[in-house]
């Protein structure tokens, strides 16, 4: 390092003098710091030895700022010591690239966690903790050997305070290896304690008080601070429910919360004394227990009420009813709650299942996002009330079945509660699920007759607010998908308030028609764009470009040339779909959105094609550089036109009608705005925010959007969705504009007004949107251009509900013989079409070959990537290539909306084809190991003479094999040690 560096470390030093202080190891240090004099070396121990190290490391800093006698390079010398005796966080500061002060909160949060539980924490096993933080890089080996010698010489007492001190100058994401080093070490109640939760009654009450205080201040610092940085391999819902992460609806505002508005004042608020909370039952209305009737008598039954009225309220009710009287019989009661969306696991353990049922039942909550360092199969026998996402059950009962003594079988509920029950169909994880149970069931009926013992199934309690009629045309089909239901549940009734009980609650609805546009030369230029792409790729589109019939055919046309590997077609293709898109929002949102929509697209591919990283290689094809001319030529054209309001799209004007008519006319106006692509709710809460007549009368926007990394606008974080809702709660935001991402399940503040702008899907979707509003005097308007057909089909979906209502009512009255009969016809045919799917894709005979036999090139210009020998698979579910010759086909370029940290990797950049530019996936970082992590959804796969696109791994039948982390960590310790001996020759 040159002189000037010397001096900004110097100054840098200075600056970070209190934060370094903390975290300087001053005695392995100085053996390692040449450049300091021993005199000056001398005075710095004895101070150590009188004073401790922090006074030490002050003196250390002191003494390094006024020294003039350091040789010059000594800043390089310093920060190589600090990193070489695990002092890596303060090497960052002396680097000068310190953590984002939130990340810097949250880590000294989890120090002073420690420091506040100490007295706990040095009861631990320390030689078997120390040997644990060891191996996961936490400890140097001269801090193992000190710990442990002062363990030999003080006690175990005395070993656990030096093992804890240096812990926290580990940099940010230590916390949540200690919490693995105690779990694996069977410190379960430390692990407990330090994730803040309860262990008995009464600290299960204090920890409820802070929830409720807490959970809308998530910026503040918390009453016990166990907030983790975005760094750490554990996430902070892991640790207390207060924390904000868990997704959609996590905080105070979740599915049946709206309940206390609606005539159950006497139930919990948020300002109730916690001490009353234990002694206070769950009350239902006649309607809800009228309603759970039957399961309270160990039927399994569908529950289905509109969105508002108590589905979970009642299910926590059967829950609690279910666990007392199995206590009372002496038998062991297990329950598991399955929900469909990993925000909803969150979202019912606080507002429900935890906060009525966790003073007397230890309950817990598992997801993708935020699974517990121990194992599924633990949790499930370490409590009594388990809610998780369906497909983390579904992976355990998979394991089950292939002998993973890691797997849990259905056997080990007592009750199962499925959440949004209506996705028990044909293809989803709900619908896996009971086909096990139906299964065994069927099974079950054949051991009796062997006078054999059967095997237990848990009761199976659904809950809905509409089960829909599965697209049926009469009475008659509407009347069957019902009974599929009931059958796939193996529901013994299907309970529901009356038709015109459910009507008297139905907000007021409106159809409001834009007038059609009578001219639209924006949209005609980019229909005359199309137009010559289709020339030049000689397509014939069979449907009107803008239209969803247009997308399916573009969509098929660029699967096929991929797999033909005709690259002027498919690139053709994926720029026709863009096209086709901005008509789309042109005819929905302003011209101004869709012109911004396309070029950012434009922009952006042509970046990839003329400007890769250094070493990269990307050439642009003769049809790319024509697209990109093409749109360059008509750019101007388009730009003048957007700017004449007068060609805008009337449905925006409808639009704008309707929101002031709900402003003006009501004393506190609270709304949703529902449209179906996050393209178009970002547009429009832009569109709000920047008309003045909006902010007249009192309009605050914001929008909402889903949490997948699933199209080309960046998705919400779960702390952004979080606060969204919060603030739409607390009244600073009025006017939420959303996907269907709001529609179901997720629990919104009580709205007056809710509006469905140029959407509609099913007669579901229709139901649990209307049901949003939930005040008093509340509206429904679905904002339409005429001859678009949206009203009509909404008046479809509108027949549709009340064929759905007869057809339950008919299903409720049927003769139980014949009701049976139907459910055991449709069960039967359910495992039989499971028996021949299971035969036919084992026919297929894929599962059995290797991986070899496949391989995959790019899906733009079909250069071979890579056999499927080279893939394994991290964690079961992430395909790496891990390969030297891989590394050599690809560049890394940063993208900010994938960096994700969970568990044991995290993902901060993608990969490109170094040929054409095209994202292959990403590069994940997987315990130190950097891991190209392969999206299927960007090659083409040859299986023999065959070619094929598929967008999820999961629809390629191959087995993979495990990724080998000691191998390849072997291997990248073996090559780093010949390079190191190549510099020392």
């Amino acid at each position: 390092m040159s002189c000037d560096q010397d001096a900004e470390t110097r100054h840098i030093l200075d600056c970070f003098r209190d934060r370094l202080k903390r975290l300087v190891q001053v005695e392995p240090l100085l053996d390692l710091l040449h450049f300091l004099e021993p005199d000056r070396k001398d005075r710095i121990k004895a101070k150590f030895r009188e004073e401790g190290n922090i006074s030490a490391a002050a003196l250390l800093i002191d003494e390094i700022i006024h020294s003039k006698n350091c040789a010059q390079g000594w800043s390089r010398e310093l920060i190589t010591a600090l990193e070489t005796v695990g002092c890596k966080h303060a090497a960052k500061y002396v680097l000068n690239s310190p953590p984002e002060p939130t990340e810097e909160a949250e880590n000294d949060s989890c120090v002073r966690l420690i420091d506040l539980l100490q007295l706990t924490l040095v009861n631990m096993k320390t030689a078997d903790v120390c040997a644990h933080c060891r191996a996961l890089g936490l400890l140097t080996l001269e801090d193992q050997e000190n710990i442990l010698k002062l363990t030999e010489n003080q006690g175990n007492i005395g070993g656990a305070r030096l093992l804890l001190k240096r812990l926290v100058k580990n940099e940010a994401g230590w916390f949540s290896k200690f919490l693995q080093a105690l779990e694996d070490t069977e410190h379960r109640e430390l692990v407990r304690e330090l994730r803040g939760e309860p262990c008995n009654e009464d600290e299960a009450m204090s920890v409820e008080t802070v929830e409720e205080g807490e959970q809308s201040c998530s910026e503040n610092m918390p009453v016990l601070p166990p907030v983790l940085s975005a760094n750490s391999s554990l996430l902070s819902e892991d640790l207390d429910s207060s924390v904000d992460s868990s997704g959609l609806g996590a905080c105070a505002n979740n599915e049946e919360v709206d309940m206390y508005k609606e005539g159950e004042e006497e139930d919990l608020t948020e300002d109730d004394d916690p001490s009353e909370e234990r002694k206070r039952d769950i009350v239902l209305r006649d309607y809800q227990m009228e309603v759970a009737r039957p399961a309270l008598e160990e039927k399994n039954i569908i529950i289905c009420l509109p969105t508002g009225s108590g589905k979970t309220r009642v299910a926590v009710y059967i829950t609690k009813e279910h666990l007392e009287r199995r206590k009372q019989m002496g038998q062991p009661g297990k329950v598991v709650v399955l929900v469909n969306k990993v925000p909803l696991v969150e979202q019912h353990y606080k507002a429900e299942f935890g906060r009525f049922l966790k003073h007397q039942y230890s309950v817990e909550r598992v997801s993708g996002a935020s699974q517990l360092k121990i194992s599924f199969p633990q949790i499930i026998e370490q409590n009594d009330i388990i809610i998780c996402t369906a497909q983390i059950l579904e992976n355990s009962l998979v394991k089950a079945k292939n002998g993973d003594e890691d797997g849990i079988k259905l056997s080990q509920f007592t009750l199962m509660v499925i959440d949004e029950c209506h996705h028990t169909k044909k293809g989803g994880v709900y619908n896996h699920i009971m086909i096990r149970y139906l299964k065994q069931k069927h099974q079950n009926q054949v051991l009796k007759k062997q006078e054999k013992s059967p095997v237990a199934l848990p009761q199976i309690l659904g809950l809905t607010a509409s089960p829909g009629v599965g697209g049926a045309m009469s009475q008659q089909r509407a009347e069957e998908h019902i009974l599929q239901i009931c059958a796939n549940l193996d529901a013994f009734t299907i309970k529901t308030k009356t038709f015109e009980e459910e009507e008297a609650k139905t907000p007021y609805k409106r159809i409001a028609r834009a007038e059609e546009r009578k001219e639209d030369p924006f949209g005609d230029v980019i229909k005359k764009i199309m137009d010559e792409i289709h020339e030049h790729a000689d397509l014939k589109p069979l449907c009107e470009p803008g239209t969803q019939n247009y997308e399916q055919w573009v969509v098929q046309k660029e699967q096929n040339a991929a797999k033909e590997e005709n690259q002027k077609v498919r690139v053709c293709a994926e720029h026709l779909r863009q096209y086709n898109e901005a008509l789309h929002q042109s005819n929905t949102i302003r011209m101004s959105d869709a012109f911004r929509f396309l070029n950012k697209y434009h922009n952006e591919e042509l970046k990839t094609k003329s400007s890769p990283d250094e070493e990269g290689t990307v050439t642009i094809t003769d049809t790319e550089r024509f697209l990109f001319t093409l749109f360059k030529d008509n750019k101007e054209k388009l730009q003048e036109l957007m700017g004449k309001p007068q060609y805008e799209n009337n449905n925006l004007a409808q639009l704008k009608t309707n929101i002031l008519k709900e402003f003006s006319t009501r004393e506190r106006a609270r709304g949703i705005i529902f449209t179906r692509t996050r393209l178009s709710a970002i547009a429009l809460c832009q569109w709000i925010q920047e008309n003045p007549k909006f902010d007249e009368v009192g309009v605050s926007a914001s929008y909402l959007i889903g949490g997948g990394d699933q199209s080309v606008v960046k998705p919400m974080t779960a702390a952004e969705q979080k606060d969204v809702l919060n603030k739409f709660r607390d009244g600073q935001i009025n006017v939420l504009i959303a996907t269907t991402v709001a529609e179901e399940g997720l629990d919104i503040a009580e709205c007056n007004f809710v509006i469905r702008y140029c959407l509609v899907t099913n007669e579901i979707a229709m139901i649990q949107a209307r049901g949003r509003g939930r005040a008093e005097d509340s509206s429904y308007t679905l904002v339409a251009e005429a001859g678009s057909g949206v009203a009509e089909r909404e008046s479809v979906n509108e027949y549709r509900e009340k064929m759905m209502s007869k057809a339950i009512a008919k299903v409720c009255k049927m003769n139980r013989a014949d009701y049976e009969k139907k459910i055991r016809e449709f069960q039967m045919q359910a495992i039989m079409e499971e028996k021949v799917k299971i035969k036919k894709k084992l026919q297929k005979g894929m599962m059995k070959e290797p991986p070899s036999k496949i391989s995959l090139s790019c899906r733009q210009c079909s250069v071979f990537v890579c056999s499927g020998e080279d893939i394994e698979k991290i964690e079961n579910m992430h395909h790496v290539n891990v390969t030297p010759q891989f590394s050599e086909l690809f560049i890394v370029r940063e993208n900010a909306s994938l960096q994700q940290r969970l568990l044991d990797y995290e993902t901060n950049g993608v990969i490109a084809c170094k040929n054409c530019g095209l994202q292959w996936g990403s590069m994940m970082l997987y315990k130190s190991i950097e891991c190209p992590c392969l999206h299927i959804k960007n090659f083409v796969v040859t299986y023999g003479s065959k070619k094929k696109t598929f967008s999820k791994w999961s629809e390629l039948p191959i087995k993979f094999p495990a990724f080998d982390y000691t191998q390849h960590a072997d291997f990248l310790v073996e090559d780093s040690g010949e390079e190191e001996d190549m510099e020392t020759d």
